[in-house]
């Protein structure tokens, strides 16, 4: 007799499945795709906040170059972060012959 009873899953965790089933890369991918999300949101917060000085300058040229230097690093941001994708993909496809091969490994564990 178990003094501690049965422990269940909590809910939303079943997905995940265990160690050896991928639980801990279907994790870290989703913790990946949720960064991802935020990079391009927070990308998209700070255009809209460039464009809003920028609007705002009223002609000063100082402000306008800081507007638009602002508008540069936050494109210049998405293209990283969407370039590392890229790279991934590309790695993955000439070295393993899979795209996914980096973005979402598989590990193998002896059964």
């Amino acid at each position: 007799m178990n003094p501690f009873g049965t422990i269940q899953t909590p809910p939303g965790i079943d997905k995940y499945g265990s160690l050896t089933d991928g639980g801990l890369v279907n994790l870290l991918s989703n913790v990946l795709k949720l960064l991802i999300v935020v990079a391009g949101i927070y990308t998209l917060l700070q255009i809209m906040l460039a464009g809003y000085q920028f609007i705002s300058a009223g002609g000063d040229a100082k402000a306008v170059g800081e507007a638009w230097a602002k508008i540069w690093q936050s494109l210049i941001g998405l293209l990283i972060v969407a370039g590392a994708f890229l790279f991934a993909a590309l790695f993955g496809w000439l070295i393993f012959g899979d795209p996914t091969a980096i973005i979402k490994p598989v590990i193998y564990t002896p059964r």
